[in-house]
């Protein structure tokens, strides 16, 4: 059975992370709690990871129990196929933050290398889920795989569940809408990204896409022409964007938000063979100075590919265009 489920996107969601106990392997007192637990990467925390997340909070506080959440450091791909190892749609901390949102008391973190790769799903489940975590009910994905060689699956843990009286709910796969065949997932997001549609991984995220950094020192060529610009390094480890100008809001250390046109790209009118691209945000009815602060842009709808100008000229007034279409889809 496949979940159907209509998304209301609100324009910008703010990230806020209430009160939660993050424990670490090597931490020297392990927690002495009982849990419903869930266990996942969470990658991007979409509507479908949200539905987990929301379930297991909901059935821990029925049960007079606490939530927990058992999930990796590291993307289990980065250590079983680094060279092909997907983009993330959220680091460590961000991740965090969401998951805390979802009303999780504790997350338990476990580091997977190779050691961890090579250990047995039923090791798992007895060490981690039910030693560690706590854990005395669990609800779980539809397509959970966990363990060496992916062996601990939905049945798996229903099977343990009955030799140890321990109630497995298992959460269906969300699905965007109604006639949408395939459900939300981290693929399908990174998928959206990667041809620019950020609009639609906003609908399977439940918030704007956001990627975040520390303003760098540009060459100064934006200033130069009318149109500073709030410079962001992009790196290969995290999902990004398709080359092009898009309408988004950039949020500052303080809490501040401000509507911005955002440009990703090697900026081909100025030069013909960049190296990578770089994350440009011209912030609207804005003056001021951003370097080195760590600064979030989140991206609202794709405004246009980008493509390289004959001059200076002819570049200055599509820039124009930019922003009065970043101030029609903001509002602002």
């Amino acid at each position: 059975m496949v979940a159907q489920f209509r998304i209301h996107l609100p324009s910008v969601l703010p990230i806020t992370c209430p009160a939660m106990q993050v424990h670490r392997q090597d931490d020297t007192a392990a927690p002495d709690v009982r849990t419903v637990a869930t266990l996942g990467t969470f990658d991007g925390v979409h509507l479908g990871h949200q539905e987990v997340l929301g379930r297991t909070a909901r059935e821990a506080r029925k049960r007079e129990l606490e939530s927990a959440v058992v999930t990796f450091i590291q993307h289990p791909a980065q250590v079983l196929r680094s060279e092909s190892a997907p983009p993330l749609l959220t680091g460590l901390e961000e991740r965090l933050e969401l998951i805390g949102n979802c009303g999780i008391d504790h997350v338990f973190l476990v580091e997977f290398d190779e050691a961890e790769s090579r250990r047995t799903a039923q090791e798992f489940t007895e060490e981690v889920l039910f030693g560690w975590a706590g854990a005395k009910a669990l609800v779980v994905g539809y397509d959970l795989h966990f363990g060496h060689r992916r062996e601990g699956n939905l049945p798996f843990l229903e099977e343990i569940g009955r030799e140890r009286g321990i109630e497995v709910m298992s959460v269906d796969a969300l699905k965007e809408m109604p006639l949408t065949l395939e459900p939300i997932s981290s693929t399908a997001i990174r998928r959206a990204l990667l041809g620019g549609d950020v609009a639609h991984a906003a609908k399977m995220l439940g918030r704007l896409y956001v990627v975040s950094g520390e303003v760098v020192r540009g060459d100064q060529r934006g200033r130069q022409i009318g149109f500073p610009t709030a410079n962001i390094p992009l790196t290969p480890e995290s999902a990004t964007p398709a080359d092009g100008v898009y309408a988004g809001w950039l949020e500052r250390p303080d809490g501040s938000s401000h509507p911005c046109a955002i440009n990703i790209g090697r900026r081909p009118t100025f030069y013909l063979h960049a190296e990578e691209s770089l994350l440009e945000a011209h912030l609207i009815d804005f003056e001021g100075d951003l370097y080195g602060e760590f600064c979030r842009v989140s991206f609202a709808d794709f405004l246009r590919g980008e493509r390289r100008f004959d001059g200076v000229d002819s570049l200055v007034a599509q820039l124009k265009d930019d922003v009065i279409g970043a101030r029609r889809v903001l509002h602002c």
